[in-house]
């Protein structure tokens, strides 16, 4: 994925689908000087929050 995309996805207003690692995630927040988002597990059960890099994010499982 690229900065552009997350940054449409955390704008949007729909649910839209994105996977880390083949985990579905929530996009909390972004930098872009860094080019990593903050996300966390969409499964409700841990809120922990992780940054990782935008090119590791994907919107297709």
């Amino acid at each position: 994925m690229d900065m552009n995309r997350v940054k449409q996805i955390v704008s949007s207003p729909a649910d839209i689908p994105v996977y880390y690692n083949g985990v579905s995630v929530w996009i909390d927040g972004y930098d872009e000087k860094k080019e990593t988002a903050t996300v966390h597990l969409r499964d409700g059960q841990l809120h922990e929050q992780r940054e990782v890099p935008v090119e590791e994010l994907t919107e297709k499982q």
